[in-house]
């Protein structure tokens, strides 16, 4: 048997209010109290209720722009590949959609937090794409309860009840490591990104998970903030060590690290992948213009962006939009990781 509908007023008999005010508060329209707004957007929460897109458009509601907010320094964003091409990849779609971005530099999560709950109440986007989350992340609870149609880029165990999309960090890091242990390397170091965010835990869990389960005693991880500066410096503390300590093969969580790395080993007189064999993440030119060319875990950064923009849509229109994985990273050897060399 088929269950009915959900309503306009199904809602509002379930928040004690009249279907008016249900109105008034989808729209973000003034006259009502912020305790029943609220309350209003719980219970269509728990209906499984949301507006329909054409009314909200008619209505006035903006879904003309989308907004993303990236904590990052406007310089080191600049430089770094992937999220040039995870927007180019976003903007393909928007463009299908006559829909503009509306992207925002800010210093930290609650800062967006607070940026996002501005935009959605001054109507100045339709929905929202959020990146980089952290474990108990301050986005999830205000986007949650003022009913902010939103896409989350992270694992679910990261993005509360939002609809997220993402890929199979851990997967992929436990393939990089088998991969460089199956050509003989036993001491294998990881140059990883921010501790603090989710998908930087995931892989430091599947890379000491990987080592363990090949019984790879010389494993070892660095965390950095992504920039090319602090690649190298973490690059050079590692082989700097004693030869019988030092790594054989390193993984970096980006691009820009890994080509910091390749400059570092050239600079101590070290051949790669003779003395050393490097793998980046996030596939890029970046990775075929260097000398030897950076083996990478590549995946399609363009195509990431263009599937996380098509599931926000399918959110805005109530189409039930689930979250999805996308395809996990695939190992490209190139010429800058082999077996090690024996001394």
């Amino acid at each position: 048997m088929t269950s009915p509908r959900v309503t306009i007023k199904d809602v509002a008999a379930r928040a004690g209010v009249s279907k008016g005010a249900v109105s008034l508060a989808f729209n973000r329209k003034p006259g009502l109290s912020e305790a029943t707004r609220d309350r209003i957007f719980r219970a269509a929460r728990e209906l499984g209720w949301a507006p329909d897109s054409t009314a909200r458009t008619l209505a006035g509601s903006r879904v003309d722009v989308v907004g993303l907010a990236i904590c990052r320094p406007a310089r080191l964003l600049g430089l770094e590949p992937f999220y040039m091409e995870f927007v180019s990849g976003v903007e393909s779609v928007l463009t299908e959609h006559s829909c503009s971005l509306l992207l925002r530099l800010v210093r930290g999560a609650e800062e967006e937090a607070g940026l996002l709950e501005s935009w959605w109440r001054g109507r100045r986007i339709g929905g929202a794409i959020l990146v980089d989350f952290r474990d108990g992340d301050p986005r999830v609870e205000p986007v949650e309860r003022l009913g902010i149609p939103a896409v989350a880029v992270g694992h679910p165990s990261l993005t509360g009840s939002l609809t997220s999309v993402w890929t199979d960090d851990a997967c992929a890091v436990t393939e990089a490591v088998r991969y460089l242990a199956a050509l003989g390397h036993r001491r294998i170091a990881r140059v990883g990104g921010a501790a603090a965010l989710g998908h930087t835990a995931i892989r430091t869990a599947a890379f000491d998970a990987a080592a363990r389960a090949l019984g790879l005693t010389g494993a070892r991880q660095v965390a950095t903030d992504f920039s090319g500066d602090a690649g190298a410096r973490a690059t050079r503390s590692l082989l700097t060590a004693a030869p019988a300590d030092r790594p054989t093969a390193v993984v970096y969580d980006n691009d820009i690290m890994a080509v910091a790395g390749l400059s570092v080993a050239a600079e101590m007189g070290l051949r790669v992948p003779g003395d050393v064999s490097l793998l980046a993440w996030d596939d890029s030119q970046l990775c075929r213009l260097t000398h030897p060319t950076l083996s990478a875990m590549s995946h399609d950064v363009h195509g990431f962006g263009a599937e996380v923009a098509r599931t926000l849509f399918g959110v805005i229109a109530g189409e039930g939009a689930e979250s999805h994985p996308v395809p996990t990273p695939v190992l490209t050897p190139r010429g800058s990781t082999a077996p090690p060399e024996k001394v």
